[in-house]
């Protein structure tokens, strides 16, 4: 007879070896029998059989949510005991359940309900990875109270560490302390409450910037006038479904009152005019020398903060993103367990730190997020400069490289219960130094090749909870359709004309596949078009003027067809055709040699490494990164695989001022492979001084 913490150890195990977050390196299926601790128990009647929590029972019934949590499924329930309630009800001038209105027990019974199963082990980040029903995610932190370490909830509630991790049959009970609060503010009026970010509020409101701030939610957006779509990728037979949402998101990072009041100081500016003309003068000292052009323009000027060429206005937009990032965990990719060491999937963290590229409110400007997870690079040398303290921690335009240590500033994960961080469409992070694009941010820290995951390039992707969802360890839909309303392991989802920003195309579908670590993908997912399709999307934005290489990261297969890539509507080079391998004649054949664990690669001299970069370079190719791989067992490195490589799409000049447009047009010979299937897994842009090498022996670098 197992005993119940036996089997709560055995549920906590089934859940960190299976689960998204990938907290350990098994993959095996349990045992069925290990599922669940069999007291017969749905999460309906452990609330109904228990009188301690019959005012949150009362809620749920009310909510017309007590059916669903009767039947099977994938559910965490943070159950608030009468105590929690009765308290909650006060601080509301409220006496009983009966106070509240039926739409606010639905906020209440949806805000602790989690439609997927979480231990307390796996609430190891800043938040949980899955939305709550109400759509807002749970901030998660770890503490100690009565000498127990407990998983703190928003921060204000915590799990009883005597009541945690209790299984029932659709689900896991977490009981918690008080009842879960989120605000129901947006983004720009969730900053107003914080005393703290009062010069960073003020100039947002001064700027005009808080109009941009306040989209919450398309309204006219339906999914449910949209069907499934069934396809075939390589030998997956899968479907797709659009996404439940279309929703706007922003994410900020802000710097306190106490930093910019230390920068003027430290620059020799006065507040005698107040806090906002400093700020002013500020951003004219971070702004002017980017733009000089604008420097005698009328909207330059204090008078003219709203107008798009002031500096103020200039600098409140660069601390913007435009997506929903709900905690700094989030902030590069999805963390996993890979051989006994957590890193982000896809990097191999003896040679890089994690990175991500995103767009901010400032057009044409993107910011650099790096994780700094290494101590030292692959030449020995320290990589942590004065932040041995911060490892793990998030940076804002962080460079250590061609002799360059730009330290960059570090994104405060904390989570403060008053006044909150998170929004119904937004999230804000403080930081810890000056966030701008300067003269040193654009020619140095971005004149660097920029790598970024097709799933990171669009915004819709993070705001709608979409990026690296699911279980990227099991392959539940193999071989079949998985046809299931809420498949187990995530969902594979496509994206009507319309939904994209800056997208367009006719006659295909563009879907994008969930990740799984088994996939020749970089961080496990990628995007397939399907039909006669000719697709175009807008390019990130280049830092600056000038000549640049764009790249195409893929997995090249039998399957699939050939595409024509166009460049601000110019036809570029020759159709690229994805059947061809790095080993075939169009590349350098049998001079390749197939060696998944690199060591192949490793043992070639850096000569011998930079005749072949140049020879395939020639060919209009690369390998992919030696940082890339995915894992079953071991890790497979991209840069061994003959099937795995970056295609050049094209090297012109690229007007960083302007938007400008990659189109891709089928160019099969009729349906080829499965209805002409193209992939796309990365995207790189590369300035001419990091392509540009020439001399003998050089080569850019391999990671």
């Amino acid at each position: 007879m197992i005993t119940k913490n036996i089997k709560r150890f055995l549920l906590a195990v089934t859940v960190c070896c299976g689960f998204v977050t990938g907290l350990t390196s098994c993959s095996d299926e349990p045992d069925s029998e290990y599922f669940y601790t069999f007291n017969g128990e749905m999460m309906s009647d452990y609330l109904i059989n228990r009188p301690e929590y019959s005012m949150f029972t009362e809620i749920v019934e009310r909510a017309n949510l007590m059916d669903l949590l009767a039947t099977y499924g994938k559910y965490t329930c943070f159950a608030p005991n009468d105590s929690a309630v009765t308290l909650y009800l006060k601080s509301h001038n409220m006496r009983s359940v009966s106070d509240l209105t039926d739409a606010d027990c639905d906020t209440i019974a949806r805000t602790h309900l989690v439609p997927n199963i979480y231990s307390t082990l796996e609430m190891n980040q800043t938040n949980l990875p899955t939305a709550n029903m109400q759509g807002r995610y749970l901030a998660t932190s770890a503490d100690t109270i009565d000498g127990h370490p407990v998983i703190r909830i928003e921060q204000t509630a915590y799990i009883y560490y005597e009541l945690q991790n209790d299984s029932v049959e659709n689900g896991i009970m977490q009981p918690v302390s008080r009842v879960i609060e989120k605000s129901n503010s947006s983004a720009a009026d969730i900053l107003r409450q914080n005393s703290r970010i009062s010069i960073f509020y003020d100039a947002l409101v001064a700027t005009g910037v808080y109009d941009d701030i306040l989209l919450v939610e398309d309204p006219d957006w339906d999914p449910k006038e949209y069907g499934k779509y069934y396809y075939k990728s390589h030998t997956w037979n899968e479907v797709a479904w659009v996404p439940d949402t279309k929703k706007y998101g922003f994410t900020l990072f802000i710097e306190p009152d106490s930093i910019y009041q230390a920068e003027f100081q430290k620059r020799g500016i006065s507040t005698a005019q107040g806090n906002m003309r400093a700020l002013y003068e500020l951003a004219c000292q971070l702004y002017d020398p980017v733009y000089q052009d604008d420097v005698n323009a009328p909207g330059h000027s204090y008078e003219n903060l709203t107008d798009s060429v002031n500096p103020l206005r200039r600098f409140i937009q660069y601390h913007i993103l435009n997506r929903y990032v709900p905690g700094s965990s989030s902030l590069t990719a999805l963390m996993m367990t890979v051989a006994g060491v957590n890193e982000a999937f896809g990097f191999e963290g003896k040679l890089v730190n994690p990175v991500d590229w995103y767009t901010t409110l400032l057009p044409h400007t993107m910011i650099k997020v790096e994780q700094l997870t290494m101590d030292k690079d692959r030449d020995g040398n320290d990589c942590r400069g004065i932040d041995g303290a911060h490892v793990g921690g998030h940076f804002l335009n962080r460079c250590y490289e061609k002799g360059n240590t730009i330290r960059g500033a570090l994104v405060d994960s904390k989570i403060e219960t008053n006044p909150t961080h998170d929004a119904i469409n937004g999230h804000y992070f403080y930081v810890d130094d000056i966030v701008a694009f300067t003269k040193t941010v654009q020619e140095v820290v971005h004149n660097t090749r920029i790598r970024m995951d097709f799933s990171a390039i669009f915004p819709e992707v993070m705001t709608n909870d979409m990026r690296l969802k699911g279980n990227p360890r099991e392959d539940d839909n193999a071989g079949t359709p998985d046809d299931a309303s809420v498949p187990k392991n995530g969902r594979n989802y496509y994206f009507p004309l319309g939904y994209l920003d800056g997208v367009t195309f006719t006659n295909c579908y563009c879907v994008m596949r969930r990740p799984h670590i088994n996939f020749w993908s970089w961080q496990g997912d990628e995007w397939n078009l399907f039909g006669d399709y000719d697709f175009t999307f807008r390019i990130p934005p280049v830092p600056s003027s000038g000549e640049y290489q764009l790249r195409l990261g893929f997995c090249a297969i039998e399957t699939r067809g050939v595409m024509q890539v166009y460049f601000d509507g110019v036809p570029q080079g020759i159709p690229l055709d994805m059947t061809k391998f790095l080993n075939s004649e169009l590349y350098i054949g049998d001079r390749f040699t197939t060696d998944e664990t690199a060591a192949t690669y490793d043992k070639m001299s850096d000569e011998d490494k930079a005749e072949e970069q140049k020879l395939l370079r020639n060919l209009g190719a690369y390998r992919d990164g030696r940082s890339q791989y995915h894992f079953g067992n071991t890790k497979n490195y991209f840069v061994g695989n003959e099937r795995t490589y970056r295609r050049i799409l094209c090297q012109t000049y690229i007007d960083a001022t302007k938007d400008h447009y990659i189109r891709f047009r089928v160019a099969s010979d009729g349906k080829q492979g499965n209805n002409n299937e193209f992939m796309l897994d990365f995207f790189e842009i590369v300035p001419k001084s990091v392509y540009s090498v020439d001399g003998e022996g050089e080569m850019e670098d391999d990671l």
